[in-house]
């Protein structure tokens, strides 16, 4: 028999565009349950013993998750009981960047350069895996390969910021590439002096910016789907109306960009192509289940995912499916 309703729904996201932080954001969430006395909260705002690593291993069993795809394809394939049940794709700058006046400016320069990889001692290093992903698309532009440049490992413990460790690097010459994205990472390039040298977000073919946000995956717990599948399909439709509500509203999401990310509205307006306010729609499509087996195939190829996934077996078009059917519904 099911269980009884959890007194608690969790949500956690990353600090990037996603429909659960605009709901977050309005208090939506918090609305969606209040009669049935089940608290929404998020694991970013969780004492240290609630939240521990739940971002990436997903072992709380009433989360939900809308994140990076490393870390949720990465707790699958260890054998945790997730379920894929919906993917954005929301175009968020990613660049190669070299220093200044180095002369370097297309995917053909880069032949034979040092192309920063940064280690940090963590569970599952998905920063490595996005610049390991993100030189790889850079590289095949030019009909090239990892196996054609030098990759550089640049130790990350302790440093404060993103990018940081890798900017701090090529300033000081010992790598001539750094892979950036997102907004904070238009702020550091121009803090570090560095320039672009290839621009990922102008080449039309998406598999070339297939990396850990692209596509981004929100991801659920079977235990819960099993038990309550009603939670589930009310809390996606939540983000549903949220996305809906997001398309309309790109000063409010600038607004709420800012405060996700930390970056200030320069740093906004540079990292996210005009009218991605309105790409925050979840979806199952099988283009973007082939994207994300993409990204599967690279990762395991790499070392970064202990097992394999099947990622059309992973997903679990259902919940969505209800969820739409809800949203549709009159308020």
């Amino acid at each position: 028999m099911p269980s009884h309703a959890p007194d608690t729904l969790w949500f956690t996201r990353c600090p990037v565009p996603t429909a659960t932080g605009i709901a977050a954001d309005q208090g939506w969430l918090t609305a969606e349950f209040a009669a049935d006395g089940i608290a929404v909260r998020s694991l970013q705002d969780a004492a240290p013993e609630d939240a521990a690593d739940h971002h990436y291993t997903h072992a709380l069993g009433a989360l939900f998750r809308e994140g990076g795809n490393v870390p949720a394809l990465w707790a699958r394939s260890r054998g945790e009981r997730t379920r894929l049940i919906g993917l954005t794709w929301i175009e968020e700058r990613q660049a190669i960047l070299v220093r200044a006046g180095s002369g370097i400016s297309s995917a053909e320069q880069l032949e034979g350069l040092r192309l920063a990889v940064p280690r940090h001692t963590i569970a599952i290093d998905f920063w490595r895996a996005m610049a390991l992903a993100g030189h790889t698309g850079a590289l095949a532009l030019a009909g090239l390969t990892t196996a054609d440049a030098v990759l550089t490992d640049v130790p990350a413990d302790g440093r404060s910021g993103q990018w940081t460790a890798e900017l701090a690097a090529l300033r000081e010459g010992r790598v001539d590439a750094v892979y950036v994205k997102g907004a904070l990472a238009v702020e550091a390039a121009r803090q570090y002096g560095a320039e672009v040298a290839v621009e990922l977000d102008a080449v039309p073919d998406r598999r070339r910016r297939v990396n850990n946000g692209t596509p981004r995956p929100i991801t659920v717990h079977q235990q819960l789907l099993d038990d309550h599948p009603e939670l589930v399909a009310r809390f996606l439709a939540v983000l549903i109306r949220a996305a809906d509500w997001a398309a309309g509203q790109p000063e409010e999401v600038a607004r709420i960009l800012s405060a996700e990310t930390g970056a200030g509205a320069e740093g906004v307006a540079g990292a996210y192509a005009a009218g991605s306010h309105r790409t925050l729609h979840l979806d199952l499509s099988g283009d973007r289940l082939d994207l994300l087996a993409q990204q599967e195939h690279f990762l395991h190829a790499q070392g970064f995912l202990p097992d394999r996934v099947d990622v059309r077996t992973w997903a679990d078009p259902a919940p969505l499916a209800a969820a739409r059917r809800l949203a549709a519904e009159p308020a």
